[in-house]
């Protein structure tokens, strides 16, 4: 960590962290003594125990979650996960809770608040409209949303009917256009990460 700090890095982005929380606290104690002070990212799939984050608080600066399903039978038949709405949503909620709206200083670059991302599925199966609706009734409209385009059917997805074909234009521009009726106004809006079929 402090080495990537001595390169420049404008923060550490710990990805897919939630089951070595305990290593990262311990690392973290002697990396701030040694003089860790930019910000530390958590980067995950949103499956978070509360337990787990409550540790967090005060520690990460930047939580980045994704917001995968709002459908708790389409999580557990496309990914195994059993209740995964529920308990994403409590802990996108504790994670705003610690570090509210993203700041982004002059240079453009985040120092604190929670950044949230939703991927888009064919067919709608990751319920999008229901998604965003919890993120404005019950988070922030001033939450800072990637609403992404980039799905591909890859390895078994050929598997699962609606899933064996990429995003259309379309499909995607309806799930910016639920965002926007929702009330959110801080989209990323960076061009060209999408190919879409039509």
């Amino acid at each position: 960590m402090l080495s990537m700090q001595e390169t420049g890095c404008h923060n550490l982005n710990f990805v897919s962290p939630s089951h070595v929380v305990a290593e990262i606290l311990e690392a973290l104690v002697i990396a701030v003594d040694y003089g860790l002070h930019i910000p530390l990212v958590y980067n995950t799939g949103g499956f978070d125990s509360i337990e787990a984050l409550t540790l967090l608080d005060n520690v990460i600066d930047i939580y980045m979650p994704d917001m995968k399903y709002s459908d708790p039978i389409i999580a557990r038949r496309l990914s195994k996960i059993f209740n995964y709405p529920e308990a994403n949503r409590n802990a996108v909620k504790e994670m705003h809770r610690q570090v509210g709206d993203l700041h982004i200083d002059p240079a453009g670059i985040a120092q604190r608040g929670l950044l949230i991302r939703h991927l888009v599925l064919p067919h709608d199966l990751a319920g999008t409209e229901n998604v965003v609706q919890f993120i404005a009734d019950e988070v922030s409209k001033d939450t800072y949303l990637n609403i992404m385009g980039q799905y591909r059917p890859a390895y078994k997805a050929h598997e699962h009917e609606h899933l064996d074909r990429g995003l259309r234009h379309d499909e995607y521009q309806r799930a910016v256009e639920l965002a926007q009726a929702a009330g959110f106004t801080r989209l990323d809006k960076r061009k060209g990460i999408s190919r879409f079929i039509f």
